[in-house]
C-alpha cells in the first residue's frame, strides 16, 4: 500500500494503535504474506515503533523484494521503478505521497548492497532511484551505478549525484552562489564537544569556521531528533549529558527571523530545475517543523501560507539565479530545498534531499488551497516523466560517469 495511506491516516489521526493490532494479527495468521508485512511494518514505524518495524520489513524482504503499487487510475500511463533499500520512512523518496490518486504504476524494488539488482526486473518506462544519503547506503549507491551505466530507460536522479545531498557535502557544494547562504555543517567527535563543554578550548580554535551561537544534531539524526541549539558552554555539557552519541554536526547558527520575530520555513522541490511550492510553516520557535508550527490551529498563519503559494512565482523569481546555480551542481533531477529568506534577502539553505515528503493531504477543509498548488508539484512531476521518455534511448545513460 506505500506510505500514503497510512501518513493520510496520521495526519487525520486515525487510531494507529489499533490498525496496527488488526494488521498485526493478520500477519501472524498468514506470515507468508509479504505484502501484509511490509504494510504492518510501514504501520510500526508511523507508531515509532522503529526497530519492530525494521525487524517485520526485514521478514518481508526475505520473502520479496519487488513490490507493486497500482496507479489509482487505470489503465496505467506509465511505469514507474523505484529502487529502495531497507530501513525507515526516511531512507527513501516517498514518490506515493507525491504521486497519490494518478496514472502511474509503481514498482518498489529494494536493492541488496553487493549485487543491488539479483531479482527479476519488471517492465518499466524509466527507473528512478529513491534511496537517501548515509554512510550505511554509499556501498549501495556506488553499486548502482555500475549496474546503471547503461540502462535501457531513462534514469532519474542517478546515484553518483545522490552523496552530495548530505549535510556537510552539501554546506560545501552550495558555497559562493550569489543570494544564497548556507552554512558550513563541521564534523565534531563527542571528545571535541566535551572540550567546549569544559571550557577547555574555544569552539572557534577547535572548529574554526563556527562560534556561539551553533546548532548541533548527531550525524545520523532527522526530522530535528536531538537537534539543539548551543549558546554557551554550559548549554553544550547540558545537551551531551541527555544526547549520548559519539559524533555530531555543527553548523553556524542564522537568525532568520522576520521583523515580527516569527520563523518561517519554506519547503520547495525542484523538477528539472524548476521550482514549485510545497509548503511554509510559521513559527515562534528557530526549529521549525510543520506539524508542531500550530498551522493546524492558527489561521492566520494558514492565510500567510495561502499568500505565499499564491505568490510563489515572485519567491521563484527572486531567488531563480540561486536555483538554477543549486540545481547545476547537484544534478539531480528531483529534489527537495528546506529553506528560509533572511532579513537581506537571501535564501538561506537548511537542508537538501530527494527523500522528504511532498503531499497534499492536509485536512481540505482547512487546507483546501493547498489541493492546487501540489497539483502544480504533481502535473510537473508527471511531465517530467514524460518528457524524459520522449526525448529518446540516447538519454537513457544519465547515469554514465
Amino acid at each position: 500500500m506505500g506510505l500514503a495511506p497510512f501518513l493520510r491516516m496520521s495526519i487525520a489521526g486515525a487510531d494507529f494503535l489499533h490498525v496496527g493490532q488488526e494488521m498485526l494479527a493478520k500477519a501472524e495468521h498468514d506470515s507468508g504474506d509479504a505484502n501484509q508485512l511490509m504494510n504492518l511494518s510501514t504501520v510500526m514505524l508511523c507508531l515509532g515503533q522503529r526497530d519492530l518495524g525494521l525487524m517485520i520489513q526485514d521478514q518481508a524482504l526475505e520473502l520479496n523484494r519487488v513490490y507493486h503499487l497500482a496507479a489509482t487510475v487505470q489503465p496505467a500511463k506509465f511505469r514507474l521503478l523505484m529502487l529502495m533499500v531497507q530501513g525507515d520512512l526516511s531512507a527513501n523518496t516517498p514518490l506515493d505521497c507525491l504521486l497519490e490518486n494518478s496514472d502511474i504504476d509503481l514498482d518498489y524494488y529494494y536493492v541488496l548492497p553487493n549485487t543491488p539488482l539479483i531479482a527479476a526486473i519488471p517492465e518499466h518506462d524509466a527507473v528512478i532511484v529513491c534511496i537517501g544519503e548515509s554512510d550505511e547506503n554509499r556501498d549501495i549507491l556506488n553499486s548502482l551505478q555500475q549496474a546503471l551505466a547503461h540502462w535501457p530507460k531513462p534514469v532519474i536522479n542517478a546515484p553518483q549525484y545522490i552523496p552530495a545531498t548530505g549535510r556537510d557535502a552539501a554546506s560545501v557544494l552550495l558555497q559562493d552562489i550569489p543570494g544564497l547562504l548556507i552554512p558550513l555543517t563541521l564534523y565534531a567527535p563527542r571528545t571535541t564537544l566535551q572540550d567546549i563543554a569544559e571550557g577547555q578550548a574555544g569552539i572557534s580554535e577547535l572548529l574554526g569556521q563556527c562560534d556561539f551561537p551553533f546548532i548541533v544534531r548527531p550525524v545520523d539524526s532527522q526530522a530535528g531528533r536531538d537537534l539543539d541549539k548551543i549558546n554557551r558552554p554550559e548549554d553544550m555539557a547540558s545537551y551531551l549529558a541527555k544526547v549520548n552519541r559519539a559524533e555530531f554536526f555543527l553548523s553556524r547558527f542564522v537568525d532568520y527571523s522576520g521583523k515580527d520575530g516569527l520563523f518561517r520555513k519554506i519547503r520547495i522541490a525542484l523538477i528539472d530545475g524548476e521550482a514549485f511550492a510545497c509548503h511554509m510553516a510559521v513559527s515562534s520557535n528557530w526549529m521549525v517543523h510543520y506539524v508542531n508550527a500550530n498551522m493546524y490551529e492558527d489561521a492566520q498563519k494558514r492565510h500567510e501560507e495561502i499568500c505565499f503559494m499564491e505568490h510563489f512565482a515572485d519567491f521563484a523569481y527572486r531567488h531563480q539565479s540561486a536555483l538554477e546555480v543549486v540545481h547545476q551542481r547537484t544534478k539531480l533531477d528531483y529534489l527537495c530545498i528546506d529553506c528560509a529568506e533572511t532579513r537581506d534577502g537571501q535564501l538561506l539553505v537548511f537542508e537538501i534531499d530527494h527523500a522528504m515528503v511532498v503531499h497534499a493531504m492536509d485536512p481540505e477543509h482547512m487546507f483546501s488551497y493547498k489541493q492546487l498548488h501540489m497539483q502544480k508539484v504533481k502535473n510537473a512531476f508527471r511531465d517530467f516523466l514524460f518528457r524524459k521518455v520522449s526525448m529518446g534511448s540516447h538519454d537513457a545513460v544519465q547515469c554514465a560517469p
